[in-house]
């Protein structure tokens, strides 16, 4: 019993000796320290010699302390041993690299393609070695040799990699787009990896590339999938036209002529505000579907885009609704229509009392605890716009308290956090916000903050909250859709509130109400006073944002639009609107996106 205790802590020793070493070695290795982690490898590759990594860390330590006598002597004992692995020759080729004798390393290179001449299983593992050695030419030979001699294997997302790394982005599209016709990975991972090369401008080189590469394989082998790859460019160039055509053409090849790419299509065209092209895909969708539903939401995308136009008379589209509604009446399956003419009446038509009524009768039908959720959110929405808070608040907590941890829930406490805001009750405004600071939705979270930060910021400096009260009136007069007169309440906050802690908030609201009545300078003048005083504030990058776009959408100067983007990344890496900053200012430098 004493002998097999012994061998137990023996082996339990040993074990902790080799896990300490094993640690030391990666430590010192990470932190540059090749002296002292060559010592622990040295001990490791002879306690565990068919460990490869050790011995390829091993190599590395020598080869950083120029010790290339040992490296070489280490790695051709290695190939002596019965059965040596092949990627050892690749390893003894780039150690004469290092030292400069191009021949000795071009004999070994060759030596292990020769290999992939035998087996071209080992095509993978030596391709793969001459790429971390950033060899790519050979890397290259490498895989293509291994699927030329062994047409199973397939080394053509390697490849892409390669020639993405190398410039050749029509080599790069052409082996992505191999993989993706012969089945061997889905659409959408191809679609992530050339996404990043991708831009909006359509005289882009590699936007060009594409399109070429994928109008040659339409005319050598028509395909589907051609038409979905040119439609996806097409929406990436923002060229929601050229998109809809393609789109025609998949829908009259696809078994069962469904319309759920034309419904994204068309709403993608509506958010971006191509509304001509949008009111076609729209109308095709209803020309050509027989889901009532389907049928439903393109009608009410086409109110939307009418209601887009200033010019619009209101009761011609209250007529439409009307229509609407007698045509698909009041069901558990038109609730979108039921909250849209209820958003409608009020909202547009400053008529709330209808709409109120609709909705209530709307919860007297069968409904799911989501539907019902969606028509109290709807009623919560238009009983604040008639000043009826307490009501409101009462329907919001029902569907906080139902969906907590749903996206609808999460909505509703904002939505609660809101109204208190604008009925003046700050402090469970704030409770309700520092709970949903970390929401699930992206979006949540940050307005929470940014109304949290308002509250507690102005709170602070103002006992009275004065100033505060103030702007939650104006806030609520934008809610309202009463543009003007919310402008006006933030010009009195402006002029007498003067270098106090809202005044940056003010100036943003007010730019904002500024550019949906499209008057861009006077926003312009806000949002720059914004980063000339308030360059410290939470609103700086925000505001360099909003400018950025201004100059880039409007005022059509992509060197001023590029400035501000430039301002988010190098000084706001922590904004909301950092991702989209980056990307937006490479497009527009010219940058090939990769």
């Amino acid at each position: 019993m004493r002998k097999i205790f012994f061998f137990i802590a023996f082996f339990a020793m040993m074990g902790m000796a080799w896990s300490q070493d094993d640690f030391l070695a990666k430590q010192y290795f990470a932190d540059g320290d090749f002296e002292k982690a060559v010592v622990f490898y040295e001990k490791l590759v002879e306690k565990n010699p068919r460990r490869t990594e050790y011995a390829q860390d091993l190599v590395s330590c020598y080869q950083q302390l120029e010790r290339y006598i040992d490296a070489g002597d280490f790695l051709r004992n290695r190939l002596n041993e019965r059965n040596p692995y092949p990627t050892l020759l690749v390893d003894l080729g780039y150690n004469y690299a290092l030292q400069e004798l191009g021949k000795e390393a071009t004999i070994y290179y060759d030596k292990a393609l020769n290999i992939i001449q035998k087996n071209p299983n080992y095509g993978y593992a030596i391709g793969l070695r001459f790429q971390n050695y950033s060899l790519l030419d050979l890397a290259i030979q490498a895989f293509k040799k291994a699927m030329q001699l062994n047409p199973g294997l397939d080394y053509n997302y390697q490849l892409a990699r390669i020639y993405g790394e190398q410039g050749k982005i029509e080599d790069m599209y052409n082996a992505y787009l191999n993989l993706v016709s012969e089945g061997k990975t889905s659409k959408s991972n191809i679609l992530r990896s050339i996404d990043d090369f991708i831009s909006e401008n359509a005289e882009d080189p590699n936007n060009i590339s594409f399109k070429k590469v994928l109008l040659d394989r339409a005319q050598k082998n028509p395909n589907i999938l051609w038409n979905e790859l040119l439609s996806w460019l097409f929406v990436q160039q923002k060229q929601f036209g050229s998109a809809f055509r393609q789109e025609k053409a998949i829908y009259k090849r696809i078994d069962g002529n469904s319309t759920m790419r034309m419904e994204g299509l068309g709403e993608q065209a509506l958010e971006e505000q191509d509304f001509d092209v949008a009111k076609d895909i729209f109308e095709f969708i209803i020309d050509n579907t027989n889901d009532e539903v389907t049928q439903l939401n393109a009608e009410l995308h086409l109110i939307d885009i009418a209601l887009n136009d200033s010019k619009v008379n209101l009761d011609n589209v209250q007529n439409t609704y009307e229509t609407l509604i007698d045509k698909y009446g009041y069901r558990p399956q038109t609730l979108q229509l039921q909250v849209a003419y209820a958003k409608f009446l009020t909202f547009k038509k400053n008529d709330p009392k209808p709409a109120e009524t609709l909705l209530k009768n709307s919860l007297d039908l069968p409904l799911n605890t989501r539907g019902t959720a969606y028509i109290k959110l709807a009623l919560g929405d238009i009983l604040v716009f008639d000043k009826k808070f307490n009501e409101a608040l009462i329907y919001f907590s029902q569907i906080q308290q139902k969906l907590k941890n749903d996206v609808l829930g999460q909505d509703a406490r904002y939505k609660v956090a809101q109204t208190s805001f604008y009925k003046g009750d700050f402090d469970w405004a704030l409770t309700q916000l520092k709970v949903l600071r970390g929401s699930t939705s992206q979006l949540i979270a940050n307005d929470a903050m940014q109304l949290s930060l308002l509250i507690s910021d102005n709170s602070l400096e103002d006992s009275t909250q004065t100033a505060l009260k103030k702007y939650a009136r104006a806030d609520f007069l934008a809610y309202q859709n009463k543009t003007t007169e919310a402008i006006t309440a933030l010009n009195d906050i402006l002029e007498n509130h003067k270098g106090e802690k809202i005044e940056d908030d003010a100036l943003f609201k007010q730019a904002q109400l500024l550019e949906t009545k499209k008057k861009y300078e006077e926003a312009q003048f806000n949002y720059q006073k914004i980063i000339t005083f308030y360059n410290k504030g939470i609103l700086a990058d925000d505001a360099h944002f909003a400018l950025a776009e201004l100059y880039r959408k409007e005022f059509k100067d992509n060197i001023k639009a590029r400035e501000h983007y430039e301002q988010i990344i190098y000084n706001y890496q922590d904004s909301y609107y950092f991702p989209q900053a980056r990307k937006n200012f490479r497009i527009l430098r010219g940058d090939a996106i990769n």
